[in-house]
């Protein structure tokens, strides 16, 4: 039905089916799909998916902690008996799930623990954008200085991400997918 890829990440491509299936599940109150918002979704799916490829191109997937996490959701999955194992959402389930927990994984190495970890560079984010925090002093808006970091630390990850990994887009089978 989808045979198209809506896009490519160095070569390894995002499903039609998959893309839909994952846009209508986190979107499920809407009817009509409109061409900004697809895409506007499909960037940040772009986002978690090179994400995804940095962790298991640093062995991530590897991890024997991961691997149990993994066969265990499997296992639960299994045990529920409210969806085939042969059925194409069974896969999308597993999929999604396998990725979110790699996604979470990197980002706790790449973001959140940085944040957390590195306190020199969050005194530094602090004084240089100082002027945001209208005056008060660091140990005031710590939380807010860490929440800001990190959205930096993410947006500069994600832009060496996007120069790292060849991604293409294919407009016209997202255009498709407007009118399906």
């Amino acid at each position: 039905m989808y045979a198209q890829h809506v896009a490519t990440i160095n070569n390894n491509p995002i499903s039609s089916k998959e893309f839909l299936w994952v846009y209508k599940k986190n979107h499920a109150d809407q009817t009509n799909l409109n061409q900004k918002e697809l895409a506007a979704y499909l960037d940040l799916y772009v986002n978690f998916k090179l994400k995804v490829a940095e962790a298991k191109s640093l062995g991530l997937d590897k991890h024997e902690t991961y691997q149990q996490e993994i066969a265990g959701y499997e296992d639960a999955l299994k045990a529920q008996n409210k969806i085939s194992a042969d059925a194409p959402e069974y896969t999308y389930i597993m999929n999604e799930y396998r990725e979110g927990v790699l996604m979470f994984n990197i980002c706790e190495r790449e973001i959140w623990g940085k944040a957390q970890d590195e306190e020199d560079q969050l005194k530094n984010y602090y004084t240089n954008n100082v002027k945001k925090y209208e005056g008060k002093l660091f140990e005031e808006v710590r939380g807010q200085v860490v929440g800001d970091y990190q959205q930096q630390l993410e947006a500069d990850w994600v832009n060496s991400l996007r120069s790292k990994y060849k991604i293409k887009i294919n407009q016209a089978e997202l255009k498709k997918l407007v009118k399906q």
